[in-house]
């Protein structure tokens, strides 16, 4: 199997530490780290933990290094100091984004992995995205992707996601609705090997809008979208009370919860499995999953950050790209 590219993210969070973390418990899908080498050696050695770390100049070096961490050497032109971000990094935090897509799409790379970026410094040197997903979907050159959270306990995905709360509700439609649910069943049957994803549609109200008692939004907006999914042979049911969605008897009658908003999608499978959460972008014409935290500048350079997640994203990565690899 090739490797898989895992990115800097942003060089003062806890990336690199949880990196390291993940290299240092072992068994993990072969990968290679797009960063600064010198600078991660660095971080080992301020944390005690000895990490034999290797500078390669192609991917394709980093299958015979077994017994040392691969590292795509790509110099930060500014130091780092844990838990401040520094915008003059920003460019190469992008650039090594840039650079994992490029691997996988020419077939040098099994998948993407990202670590956390901090967008407040990518904004600074002229990001122009929301995040990660909208950027990665503006490489991958589709129109429309979606965020997945996948975790053992519950695979969620919200249907709008970066907007305030007002702009969700208000802009939500049944176009939206329905497009996020055909990219979800196709994701569902290539890369998790559900031969029928069963999806469970959450409606916007409080119990669905109890008929329109409390918002037509259910009525006008959501179930006409679900009727549509069925239509075409996808096992959706909804709207249903987001209140009830959740709860292990009702988790087991579905393989995906679309929220409608982001934090109605997010604070479930967070609650239920803060530290196994992996974040999925469905949709791109190559794979991607992240670790599903942030930047975590409180952590930065203590060695408590937990990279539970990160180990997880790379499990899963590999997973998706040997089921792809398969046809």
């Amino acid at each position: 199997m090739l490797p898989l590219a895992l990115t800097m993210g942003e060089p003062a969070g806890i990336g690199g530490e949880i990196a390291l973390a993940a290299w240092l418990k072992g068994g993990l899908p072969p990968f290679f780290l797009i960063d600064d080498a010198n600078r991660l050696e660095q971080l080992a050695a301020r944390l005690g933990w000895t990490v034999p770390i290797r500078a390669i100049a192609e991917p394709e070096e980093a299958a015979g290094l077994l017994d040392f961490l691969p590292v795509l050497h790509r110099p930060l032109p500014a130091p780092v100091t844990p838990g401040k971000p520094d915008s003059a990094n920003s460019l190469a935090v992008i650039a090594a984004i840039e650079l994992a897509v490029e691997l996988v799409r020419q077939g040098r790379a099994a998948a993407v992995v990202t670590n956390p970026i901090h967008k407040e410094s990518l904004y600074q040197a002229g990001f122009k995205f929301p995040g990660h997903t909208e950027f990665l979907a503006e490489l991958g050159g589709v129109a429309r992707v979606v965020m997945l959270i996948a975790s053992p306990a519950l695979n969620v995905v919200p249907v709008t996601i970066h907007q305030s709360l007002k702009e969700a509700i208000a802009g939500l439609t049944s176009e939206d609705i329905v497009a996020t649910g055909r990219i979800v069943d196709e994701g569902f049957r290539r890369d998790f090997g559900v031969a029928r994803p069963r999806l469970a549609v959450a409606g916007v109200n409080p119990h669905a809008g109890e008929g329109g008692a409390l918002g037509r939004e259910d009525i006008d907006i959501v179930a006409p979208a679900v009727a549509a999914l069925r239509k075409e042979g996808i096992a959706a049911v909804g709207p249903l009370a987001a209140d009830t969605m959740f709860h292990a008897e009702a988790r087991a009658t579905y393989d995906v919860a679309l929220g409608m908003y982001h934090d109605q999608a997010l604070i479930p499978v967070k609650t239920l499995d803060f530290h196994g959460g992996v974040n999925v972008t469905l949709g791109l014409p190559f794979i991607r999953t992240s670790p599903d935290h942030g930047t975590a500048f409180g952590l930065a350079g203590t060695g408590r950050a937990r990279p539970d997640s990160l180990i997880a994203a790379l499990h899963l990565a590999a997973r998706m790209a040997e089921r792809r690899a398969r046809g």
